[in-house]
């Protein structure tokens, strides 16, 4: 049916540094699927020179994790994808929006709860005698506002502030930075993440971070489950979905439950690990999930 509409799977050149063992690649699997389908679609590397992106109809970003490391170049390619003609998902304007972690301030501005947060420019001074005092908490987050994987990312306590804060301080004299409230639910619960594709919620799991950590990526120790989630847990992730991520083949929506409360940590939209084999009701589902959603996107384009 939509086999003339030729799509790219958009990932990244692989690195060791991205790989752990827990979780396997869906990417592989993924691509199969959607190929036993009868989709003309094909995996590709966003950064690889030798790759005719004007013979796309469609470019789908599913895994381009090291975005980041990179993001002038990244940009410049998206740029060059819509002077195409390419159909980019997620769209172009939500991914560089979505790229800079600043969006949850503005997330805040309009009325949906966040991690309490604050921004700061390279080169700003820091007074963490004042911070701490700003967010009530002696144990605090610091984060660089572009990056992925919790890659240069510091818990501050009343164990480590000297010695911790000397690193940040070099980071922040070069990049924008976020400074944020310390979430001790992701220590004593986890940090959920609900995955919509198209805007219906498909998924969800809760990571933990191994003992004596606070990072919950797989690749640090932490690891994964599929409790089962209510409606109004549902329902409150979905409001960021509606608000911020329309006309997305997926979202993924970060964060942490506060008694029955859900305040986000992040909304990813450009190359979140979409965890489908640990959908409850197995990968194939989530994958059929998956293609529905595409199906649905691609219609639009007929």
């Amino acid at each position: 049916m939509f086999d003339h509409i030729r799509i790219a799977l958009v990932c990244y050149q692989v690195q060791d540094k991205y790989q752990h063992q827990t979780v396997k690649d869906e990417d592989g699997p993924l691509l199969a699927y959607l190929q036993e389908k009868g989709l003309n679609i094909h995996r590709e590397i966003w950064n690889d020179a030798h790759v005719d992106w004007k013979q796309y109809d469609v470019v789908i970003l599913k895994a381009p994790w090291d975005y980041h490391e990179q993001l002038d170049k990244f940009h410049n390619w998206l740029d060059k994808l819509q002077s195409h003609g390419c159909h980019v998902l997620n769209p172009v304007d939500v991914v560089k929006w979505n790229s800079d972690k600043k969006y949850l301030i503005e997330i805040a501005e309009k009325g949906l709860k966040i991690i309490p947060t604050l921004a700061y420019k390279a080169g700003s001074r820091i007074d963490l005698k004042q911070l701490s005092d700003h967010f009530g908490s002696n144990t605090l987050v610091f984060k660089p506002s572009i990056s992925a994987g919790a890659k240069d990312t510091f818990k501050v306590d009343a164990t480590n502030p000297e010695e911790t804060f000397s690193k940040i301080g070099k980071l922040i004299d070069h990049q924008d930075f976020l400074v944020q409230e310390f979430s001790a639910e992701v220590q004593s619960v986890g940090e959920w993440s609900f995955l919509f594709f198209n805007g219906v919620f498909s998924h969800s799991i809760l990571k933990t971070p191994c003992k004596g950590d606070f990072r919950v990526q797989h690749y640090f120790g932490g690891t994964i489950q599929s409790p089962l989630v209510n409606q109004h847990q549902i329902e409150q992730a979905r409001a960021y979905v509606e608000k911020f991520a329309k006309d997305c083949l997926y979202a993924r929506v970060d964060g942490v439950m506060r008694g029955d409360v859900f305040y986000l940590m992040e909304l990813e939209l450009i190359e979140p690990l979409l965890f489908l084999a640990f959908s409850s009701e197995g990968e194939i589902a989530a994958q059929q999930r998956y293609y529905n959603a595409l199906i649905d996107r691609l219609a639009m384009l007929n």
